[in-house]
Order: structure tokens, then C-alpha cells, then sequence
């Protein structure tokens, strides 16, 4: 730790009033020390990690932190505040704030020597020992585990809390019975700081409760499962995650208690009394709400929950349309319009003829593209209710496709299956029943419970909402068409690869599944609107590369790849750094894209590929034109907009290539 932190790290005045400006204060001393070698970069990672959840704790602290190709060494900063800087705690503003970069490859014993400072913190004489210390070294000192909080504690500081550590002993003759053992998880997007702060706040609250609790930590960089002994042995179960729990049936069958990492943090003594509760009660897994009913946080809503549930049937469906369509693609393309009429290639297939390896082609590509709705429907379901939701998912998903209910009918399906299980699983049950629940009784009675409602109560309105559907979009021509192009575009260019993108992507995919003039109208708007953020911040870095830092101009020769792919992702470096000007640009010229190709009447059967699937467009020319057309517009008003700013970026690529002292002297 000590190679980490240093007295030129420490901040003990930090003057800054909000956490972009502390985060940028801590990191202009990385950049000093050589520590971060762009600055921007670096701080639109953090932004970006921020923006997936507040790192704020309760107890004053703030502990931005990211991993970052822009750092080049792991390194911690600390700054202390007088005022306090609101990190998003519930408890109010932070007055001691911890920057974390950790390298893109950090090793594990980097991430280890991360983790222990995470414990650190869950420990009050630690924290209250930084607001009192005098000087930047003996700050760096005690966070490196240079020098413990006693040895920096006034005497008498030290008498006081010297009874703790006696207090288990007094306790334990109590406890003849064997205690309540618990086991659980820890997990978050990054692995560094909150996966180990909630283990050691879930640790001291079980020491605290008398209870055994052991912590099994899926940090980023891998974990080390629990004795399958001491899972088999646990009366209860605790996930404090905000990522999926890898390996997660280890722990079926037992009361479980299912958190954000953050819980885990603030009220780990709540947690384990609720655990302890459920097991009073007889209840099993199956009556936790999933991370994805409920991602941790009780705040969060029923549309936030919704839309992660539809989210999770969309991106496990992707892959399967991606895949059927393109080979449904290649088939037309090597063998015409009229191969969905070959006989099946297990009794015709001629090796020399090209024909039939379109044939191959069209019906390997319609076999997967069958599965969109099932697998749709299936994981929506698993979303909401994990794996007990995939039977009746699936199977509603296929009755959906049986009563040509279509996409919308795989939505609604997945939905009622999450239900279905999420309320027999409510349901008490007696103890010889629980090991038989997940595999038998929920997937028979909850296949019943869709198989009922979507064949005879809600299956045939869908049906003629997904064939009114269809025939709107068969119908779509003049401003109609170009209105929908505009909305299209917009969706596509405003998350950059969001849930918002995502949806206007689903919509347009789940066209294909009845195709149309129409539908393919709207799958070829979609692509290329796609295209445009990336393909336009490349170019953008060409024609006036110095509004951009050095990273944005490496990033923007990889935007020209992404870009042509249909991987619209590649334009999120460029919004991160700067969203208020890159994302209404993208937006711009996605919009464009999209109402000059449905004006030229550009039609889709590859719901994916980009320039590569070029031969497969109807009006390939005017397409590319469209494309070109939109690419143009966000280049120059992104171009536009940077140009307006007061600073330009010229001073902080000097930051992040001069050397470091010299930096310091700017």
C-alpha cells in the first residue's frame, strides 16, 4: 500500500465544493506524479463509474473510483473537507474523500492491497483518526498501514477503546447452542472498494449479532468460492450485489436476503435480522426479490424495475436475431428471394450447387431466428424471477408464436411467467416440499398459469394488436414514415447503447419476425441512425483533432470500425467527456439518418452488420447517402459546439503529456 499513497497524494484542505471538482483535484496530483496520464480520460471514467451508482457511504465518506487504461500505476489520493462534499450518502455530505485509480490490468494483489483500505473504512477509529491527523505523511502513513489509529491516538483516546476486544469473551459462555451460521456474497460493478466495505460491514455485524457469518467476495478480478461445507451448513443466505452472483444456485433452497452491495454498507445488522427472520418463517430463496426485481436500493421504482426486466429478455435475444438474420441475409443474397421456397436441405442438398448452400444458409438462419420470441420471453421472466421463470417463459414465449401473437405476445408473455413465479414463490410451504419446489412444483404450476392466461384470455387481443401492428408498418409511406425515421434516430443516438437505444432496436427487430415493406423500412433506419455518433466523432477528430485530447483522437480511430459495424457504443468515450455537446449532435444526425432512409425507401433484412450487409439493402447508394448525410451533421455540430466553449482541450493534452512537474508549476 504504501507505493500507492504518499504525503503529495493527501489533500488535508480540500477546497473543492462538489465531487467532480474534488475528483478532479485528487487526480491533477496523479497526473503530477506521473500516477494518470490524461486527465480528462481519467475523469470521464470516474464520471462514468459514478454515474452507474453514487459512491458516497453513510458516515462521511466519499470514494470515487474506477479502473482506468489512463492510470498507470495503482494509486490512492485522500483530500479532507471541512465543508463536505455531497457524494450522494444518504446521511449527507462527505468529509473524507478517497480516490481510487486502479490500472485497466490491475493484478489481484493490487486489487487485494484496494481491498484492504475498503475494510479500513468500515473501522471508526480509523476514520476518526484521519479527521484528527495533523499532517499529509501521517495521513499517507495510516491509510498505507504505516501506523495503526493507536499509535496515532491521544492516550487516553486509546484506554477507551480498549474494552471492545473484551466484550466477546464476556459474551460467550451465554451461547451454549450452536449459533446461527449465515453465508453470503458481495459483489459491484468495479470490484475495489464497495465489494470489501460491504463484506466488512456484513463481518462486524455478525461478530456484533453472535451469529457466524463468512463472506465469499466476487471482486473484478475473480473469487474464491466458499467451502461447498460451509454453504451446505448456513441457516441463511446474503447477496449484497449490484452485479449478477456467479454461481448462484450454491445457495438454493436456503432463506436468502437479496441487496444492493450498498445495503450491505449502511445496515448490515438489518440484514442479518431479516435473514434470521425468513428462516423463522420457513422461507426459502425463492422468496427474496431478484437483483433485477429489485436492484437493491428500496427507493428505486416499478418503471426502473420494468424496464430492467425487458432489458434483460432483449439483450439475451440479440445474439439468436443477429445470427438467424444474417444468415437469413446471406440465404437471399447467394440465392435470391425465392430460396424460402427450397425444400428442406436434410432431403435435397446438391454440394456443387450454390442454390443449396442458400438453402443451408436461409434455414439454419430461420431455425435460430425462431427463437427470438421464446428467448425473449424466457429472460424477461428470468429477470424478474431468475431460473425457476425460464420454463414458463419459454414456454409462453412459444404459445405466443403458436396464436401469431408475435413480439408483443413474447413481452407480455415473460412478463405474466416472472409473475407467475414471483407469486408462488410467496407462497409458505412445508419444509419436505422446499427441495422440490424450484425443479417440479413452480415450473408445472406456473406453465399452467401462463399456458391458461395466453391461450385464452389475453393471447388473441395481442394477436390482433401485433397484426394491426404490422399492417401499419406494411402501410407506412410519406410524412408518416418520416416522422417515425426522426423518432427512430433520435432513440438510437440518445443513450449511445442504452436502454432507450435498446428499445428502438427491439422494435425494429421484432418487425422481422413478420417481415414487410414496411418493417424492413424501419430495420434499415434503425442500423443506420446506429451508425452515425461513432462514424461522426471519427471524423470530427480528423477535421479539427485539436478540440479533441490525444485519447479522443486514438479513440476516434477505432470509432471508424465500430462505427461501420453498427456498434454504436463506439461513440460513449466521446459522450462520457463531454455528454452536453456529443450526445444533441449524435442526436441531430441521427435523426437525419433516419427520415432520409425511409424517404428512399431503404429496406432490411440483416438486423445486423452494418456496411458489410451493404449488398443486402434495398437502395443500397441512397443509403450510404443517408448515412453519409447524418455522419456530416453530427461531425460539424459536435465540431460547432466545441469550438463555443471558453476552454479548449489544448491545455489539459499538455497536462497529460508534459512531465509531471512541470505540470504542477501550470
Amino acid at each position: 500500500m504504501s507505493a500507492m499513497i504518499t504525503a503529495d497524494l493527501v489533500d488535508l484542505d480540500l477546497s473543492a465544493d462538489t465531487k467532480e471538482a474534488a475528483a478532479r483535484s485528487l487526480a491533477e496530483r496523479m497526473v503530477a506524479l506521473g500516477r494518470v496520464t490524461d486527465l480528462d480520460g481519467f475523469l470521464a471514467d470516474v464520471a462514468a463509474r459514478e454515474a452507474q451508482m453514487p459512491t458516497g457511504l453513510d458516515g462521511g465518506i466519499g470514494i470515487p473510483h474506477c479502473r482506468s487504461a489512463h492510470v498507470t500505476e495503482p494509486t490512492l489520493a485522500f483530500g479532507r473537507s471541512a465543508e463536505g462534499i455531497d457524494f450522494g450518502a444518504p446521511d449527507g455530505p462527505a468529509d473524507l474523500i478517497f480516490l481510487i485509480a486502479a490500472p485497466a490490468g490491475a493484478d489481484d494483489a493490487h486489487l487485494t492491497i484496494l481491498s484492504s483500505l475498503a475494510r479500513q473504512l468500515m473501522d471508526e477509529r480509523f476514520t476518526g483518526a484521519l479527521r484528527t491527523v495533523a499532517s499529509p505523511a501521517e495521513a499517507a502513513a495510516m491509510i498505507a498501514g504505516e501506523e495503526t489509529p493507536e499509535e496515532t491516538a491521544a492516550p487516553d483516546e486509546t484506554a477507551a477503546v480498549a474494552p471492545v476486544a473484551e466484550a466477546p469473551a464476556t459474551a460467550a459462555p451465554v451461547a451454549e447452542a450452536r449459533p446461527f451460521r449465515i453465508v453470503a456474497v458481495t459483489s459491484c460493478p468495479t470490484g475495489i472498494a464497495h465489494t470489501y466495505m460491504a463484506a466488512e460491514a456484513l463481518e462486524k455485524a455478525g461478530r456484533e449479532a453472535g451469529v457466524e457469518l463468512v463472506v465469499e467476495t466476487q471482486g473484478s478480478a475473480g473469487f474464491t468460492r466458499l467451502d461447498p461445507a460451509v454453504v451446505a451448513a448456513a441457516d441463511g443466505v446474503i447477496f449484497a450485489h449490484d452485479v449478477p452472483v456467479r454461481e448462484k444456485e450454491r445457495f438454493a433452497g436456503k432463506p436468502t436476503v437479496d441487496v444492493g452491495v450498498k445495503a450491505g454498507i449502511n445496515r448490515p445488522a438489518e440484514l442479518i435480522g431479516e435473514v434470521r427472520g425468513r428462516a423463522e418463517r420457513g422461507e426459502t430463496t425463492a422468496a427474496a426479490p431478484t437483483p433485477v426485481e429489485q436492484a437493491g436500493e428500496p427507493e428505486e421504482g416499478y418503471a426502473t424495475r420494468l424496464r430492467k426486466w425487458l432489458m434483460s429478455g432483449v439483450s439475451y435475444m440479440v445474439p439468436f436475431v443477429a445470427a438467424g438474420g444474417l444468415l437469413i441475409a446471406l440465404g437471399f443474397a447467394l440465392g435470391g428471394y425465392d430460396i424460402d421456397k427450397a425444400p428442406s436441405v436434410a432431403e435435397h442438398f446438391a454440394w456443387g450447387q450454390i442454390d443449396s448452400w442458400a438453402a443451408l444458409m436461409f434455414q439454419i438462419g430461420g431455425l435460430a431466428f425462431g427463437f427470438l420470441v421464446p428467448v425473449l420471453a424466457g429472460y424477461i421472466a428470468y429477470g424478474m424471477a431468475d431460473r425457476p421463470g425460464l420454463v414458463p417463459g419459454f414456454v409462453g414465449g412459444s404459445i405466443a408464436l403458436t396464436i401469431d401473437a408475435g413480439f408483443l405476445g413474447g413481452l407480455a408473455a415473460g412478463l405474466l411467467a416472472g409473475g407467475s413465479v414471483l407469486a408462488i414463490q410467496k407462497v409458505r410451504v412445508p419444509a419436505a416440499l422446499r427441495g422440490i419446489m424450484p425443479v417440479v412444483v413452480i415450473p408445472l404450476l406456473s406453465s399452467i398459469a401462463v399456458g391458461f392466461l395466453m391461450f385464452l384470455v389475453i393471447g388473441k387481443p395481442i394477436a390482433g394488436l401485433q397484426s394491426a401492428l404490422t399492417d401499419w408498418l406494411s402501410g407506412l409511406s410519406g410524412a408518416n414514415a418520416v416522422v417515425l425515421g426522426v423518432i427512430l434516430g433520435l432513440m438510437m443516438c440518445f443513450d449511445l447503447g442504452g436502454p432507450l437505444n435498446k428499445v428502438a432496436y427491439a422494435f425494429a427487430v421484432g418487425g422481422l419476425a413478420t417481415p414487410n415493406e414496411g418493417s424492413l423500412k424501419v430495420m434499415a433506419a434503425v442500423m443506420a441512425a446506429g451508425m452515425v455518433p461513432p462514424l461522426a466523432m471519427a471524423l470530427a477528430t480528423v477535421v479539427r483533432g485539436r478540440l479533441f485530447t490525444r485519447t479522443e483522437r486514438e479513440n476516434g480511430k477505432a470509432a471508424w470500425v465500430l462505427g461501420a459495424s453498427f456498434i454504436t457504443e463506439g461513440a460513449i468515450p466521446f459522450a462520457a467527456a463531454d455528454p452536453l455537446r456529443v450526445i444533441p449532435a449524435a442526436m441531430a444526425g441521427g435523426a437525419v439518418t433516419g427520415a432520409l432512409s425511409m424517404v428512399f425507401e431503404c429496406t432490411l433484412r440483416a438486423p445486423h452488420g452494418g456496411v458489410f450487409v451493404i449488398p443486402l439493402i434495398g437502395n443500397p447508394f441512397l443509403y450510404l447517402l443517408a448515412i453519409v448525410a447524418g455522419v456530416l451533421v453530427s461531425a460539424a455540430l459536435v465540431i460547432l459546439l466545441k469550438s463555443m466553449r471558453k476552454t479548449a482541450p489544448e491545455g489539459v493534452e499538455t497536462t497529460a503529456t508534459a512531465a509531471p512537474k512541470v505540470t504542477v508549476a501550470a
